[in-house]
């Protein structure tokens, strides 16, 4: 008999690639480490175990999140099937009874005849063998210690992470593109303000309300390199004009003059369709984000694709460390999954688990991978953490700016998601014919 392919976690990547391994004939090892160790955060026994919330968010079509759903269903995904099974009313969203749907899952793979569950705690990853890797963001101190070795430092312990717009809500009459000093590729748009614009942003942001974080998220000191933007405003009045709002080297083409402040935004894509807040690291709430960021000229109106948090996470150097079928590029029988590759969401998590075990069974019989298309939401996912041009890489969950336009312009917002989702659907139901 053939080496099981080892999966290590039992969260929700990892019951899905245990899943995927299984349903396609392949013996299966699952380690999970719960109850001989909990996490800080995790206190059942079951697998699958939602932590901070029960809601997966919309299931709408023309969402982001329903796209994903909607794929994940076509790949064959557990965790959908548990949903449904365990679904409570909550409108347009996806919500379930948590122990419900834990239980759920649990029994799934219990009743596999293939997979064999070992509860115990790994400290490394078995040295031969097909590995599925999805230990999640609390991942424990001495296999995310092994881990850290494996990729040459490159393991992130603490997530500050920056809010991301979308281009096309941006009213760029407002903004400019420009270098500092005129030096350089004029890479970065620039949001200046007047001195009662900054003032006012200032008090706006000393007021808002920050959110509450978790005893397991709470770091043991914030670091002067990912200080949230609120504590720096705190320091003084004139703190974020000399730090991520400094306008030295910046000409307002409008006015001929340096801004009082400014705001800079680069692009979090190579199509330039996602932008980040540079050195707006916040763990205000996201109604608040919402409210203060978009007083910043030319964010009036602004899309947020991802909102600022402060939160404990585990996670790779994916764009440098992991190629397009989730495995390591430096040993291709190890596959990683879930959030420990820098998606961020449940169903992320979930989706990225999928496609690491239909690939480790793809390895173990010689098969070609399985690359998605980049119109489906799951493929532009995997290929957004996966290359090499993103800097700079901070977690990121599913939204419609990691999509390629539409080849024609579609001027209202929920026709033109509309017409996204049914290309992915259309491209990913050609591929699994």
């Amino acid at each position: 008999m053939n080496r099981p392919v080892t999966v290590i976690g039992a969260g929700l990547a990892g019951c899905e690639a245990v899943w995927a391994l299984a349903k396609a004939g392949e013996a299966v090892r699952l380690y999970e480490m719960k109850p001989v160790r909990f996490s800080p955060a995790h206190h059942s026994e079951n697998f699958a175990e939602l932590v901070c919330s029960n809601s997966l968010k919309a299931s709408r079509l023309e969402t982001a999140s329903g796209l994903l759903k909607a794929e994940m269903k076509r790949l064959g995904s557990l965790t959908m099937e548990a949903a449904e099974a365990a679904a409570v009313p909550a409108g347009g969203a996806l919500a379930v009874d948590r122990e419900a749907f834990s239980a759920y899952i649990t029994e799934r793979i219990r009743s596999l005849p293939n997979v064999e569950i070992v509860r115990a705690e790994l400290t490394e990853l078995p040295s031969e063998g097909t590995v599925v890797c999805a230990t999640g963001p609390l991942t424990s101190d001495g296999l995310a210690s092994y881990l850290s070795g494996l990729f040459g430092g490159t393991l992130s312990f603490y997530d500050a992470v920056a809010p991301i717009v979308s281009a096309d809500s941006i009213d760029f009459t407002k903004c400019f593109y420009g270098a500092r000093w005129g030096h350089g590729d004029p890479d970065y748009l620039n949001c200046p303000m007047d001195k009662e614009q900054y003032e006012a942003f200032v008090e706006a942001l000393l007021n808002a309300e920050k959110a509450e974080l978790h005893a397991f998220d709470a770091p043991p000191k914030v670091y002067e390199g990912c200080m949230p933007v609120e504590i720096m405003a705190a320091r003084g009045p004139d703190t974020l004009r000399y730090g991520p709002m400094r306008p030295v080297g910046l000409k307002n083409p409008e006015t001929g003059h340096r801004p009082w402040a400014n705001v800079q935004l680069r692009k979090e894509n190579q199509e330039g369709t996602m932008l980040n807040l540079v050195g707006f690291q916040t763990n205000l709430k996201w109604g608040e984000q919402k409210r203060v960021f978009s007083m910043i000229p030319g964010l009036e109106h602004a899309e947020f694709l991802r909102y600022g948090v402060m939160h404990r996470d585990t996670f790779m150097d994916s764009p440098r460390l992991l190629a397009e079928n989730l495995s390591l590029r430096s040993d291709g029988r190890l596959f990683f999954a879930g959030q420990l590759t820098g998606v961020e969401g449940y169903m992320e998590s979930a989706a990225t688990g999928i496609l690491a075990g239909i690939n480790a069974r793809r390895h173990e019989t010689g098969e070609a991978p399985l690359l998605l298309p980049q119109e489906t939401m799951l493929g532009a996912l995997v290929r957004y953490i996966t290359d090499p041009a993103v800097t700079d890489f901070q977690p990121m969950g599913s939204n419609m700016g990691l999509l390629p336009p539409p080849e024609t312009h579609i001027r209202g917002k929920q026709e033109r998601y509309l017409a996204l989702s049914e290309r992915a659907l259309a491209a990913l139901d050609a591929m699994l014919k």
